[in-house]
């Protein structure tokens, strides 16, 4: 099961794999980065989570086995002694061979018995019998029915395996996003905090030339304290962000990572079109159809136990003396055995269910086509709006900093006050932050259109 996993994690169709890295804070080197393709290709090997999820699909293979009627032959051996009145006594023993040949749903017997008797006679007779139903299961109809459904729920079962190992990947492809997040706002924190260290230092400077006032050096105090206590936040839940993604990979926290910075996200050029790839060629869609085939199936078997339960029947008996069946009189017989309860209560209450339930699945189907035609329409709207808030924040940091430019070259030669150029400062951080949120939400609602696509990942390299 190990191996499946790991080939299962190289083949992941992702929206966006991490190739290039940055820099931690406080660090130089770059071989601690962690990529999203290798995390993911590490966790998929080592979380076993994921084993878990795969185990399920092993069950499937004996599923035909257990619940088909069983094909083996069956064989019977009864002993017995009788004590008659008088103190005579008697063995009596038989011996019998049952066979289903599910296909046809002909089952063939063998039975060959010697009686007790009081009167100390030796009989004995060998029967070989074939039974075949002609109404109900007519020549194996009821049996290839359930046969076929079990084949369509073990196929629904498949999907929904890939659909649990695809909703677990996407967690945590969420979570290194996260991660990165937390990561990236700890680093503008700090930066911030370090930024404020040298302006404090340069006030304080200015405060000893009579420059500056009391009041301008508690201002950036009070601003500085803030700082420090927004790195301390930020720290606490890249820490706790940290843990969860050591833990996926199995990997001690001792041996610190920092996330690599993510590839630019992956383009949808038209809805209309890869909606309709969807609807096409996808899990989904395929799951949808298969439930309702399984229960066109219950229905028609559901119908099939409302006939009545007609067998011919087919044999040849042998009758004699002693163990070897001496003085033979052989016979051939034909007949019709016929089970027919009498107003069928229960099995027209089952067809009525079964009925009822594929209309009701029939529904279903429908309205889980609108539902997620309504989802991947306000996915797809969210990520159009979250392109351009990137876009709007890219050009909003960029005046921020031209603005922070002459905004600290003004407050050098006195012609701005201290709470004006604090709040360049702190624009340009929130611009940051602000940057760092919509570029982490784009890749979340991605990672979303993929899962609910079934783009996340090939269910043929997850099954194999």
């Amino acid at each position: 099961m190990k191996s499946m996993t790991k080939t299962s994690g190289m083949a992941l169709v992702l929206c966006i794999v991490a190739t290039l890295t940055i820099t931690p804070v406080g660090a130089a080197d770059q071989t601690d980065s962690l990529s999203l393709k290798e995390f993911i290709v590490q966790a998929a090997a080592n979380d076993t989570a994921f084993e878990a999820i795969l185990l399920d699909q092993l069950p499937l293979q004996y599923r035909r086995d257990a619940l088909l009627p069983d094909r083996d032959t069956i064989v019977a051996l009864k002993q017995q002694f009788y004590y008659f009145q008088g103190g005579s006594g008697s063995a009596g023993t038989s011996l019998a061979l049952n066979r289903l040949f599910a296909d046809t749903g002909t089952s063939v017997s063998a039975s060959y018995s010697k009686p007790a008797t009081s009167t100390g006679g030796d009989q004995a007779s060998l029967q070989v019998m074939l039974s075949q139903p002609i109404a109900k299961n007519a020549f194996g109809k009821a049996i290839a029915l359930q046969d076929s459904i079990i084949g369509l729920e073990n196929a629904v079962s498949r999907y929904q395996i890939v659909e649990a190992y695809e909703d677990y990947l996407a967690s945590l492809t969420i979570a290194w996003y996260n991660w990165y997040s937390a990561y990236e706002n700890l680093k503008v924190a700090i930066t911030a905090y370090q930024s404020g260290q040298q302006l404090l230092a340069n006030i304080l400077a200015r405060q000893r030339q009579k420059i500056a006032l009391p009041v301008d050096v508690n201002k950036m105090k009070l601003s500085l304290i803030a700082k420090q206590e927004n790195v301390i936040v930020l720290q606490e839940i890249y820490d706790n962000l940290s843990n969860f993604i050591y833990s996926a990979l199995r990997q001690p926290s001792a041996q610190p990572r920092v996330p690599g910075l993510p590839d630019a996200p992956i383009t949808i050029p038209d809805f209309s079109t890869e909606y309709a790839h969807f609807t096409q060629d996808s899990r989904t869609y395929e799951m949808l159809h298969l439930l309702e085939q399984q229960t066109t199936l219950e229905v028609d078997r559901a119908a099939d136990d409302l006939l009545p339960s007609t067998n011919l029947l087919l044999g040849y008996q042998l009758d004699g003396a002693n163990w070897g069946i001496r003085d033979q009189d052989n016979s051939f017989f034909a007949g019709i055995a016929l089970t027919w309860p009498l107003g069928h209560t229960v099995d027209k209450a089952k067809y009525e269910i079964t009925r009822i339930r594929h209309m009701k699945t029939q529904l279903s189907g429908k309205n889980k086509h609108e539902e997620l035609h309504t989802n991947l329409a306000t996915i797809y709207t969210q990520i159009q709006r979250e392109r351009t808030l990137m876009d709007v924040s890219r050009r909003k940091i960029e005046l921020a900093d031209s603005i922070l430019k002459d905004e600290s070259e003004n407050y050098s030669f006195g012609k701005i006050s201290l709470n004006d150029y604090i709040a360049a400062v702190n624009d340009v951080d929130a611009n940051r932050f602000n940057n760092t949120a919509h570029s982490v939400q784009l890749n979340k609602l991605l990672v979303e259109w993929l899962r609910l696509t079934d783009r996340l990942v090939d269910e043929k390299e997850v099954l194999r």
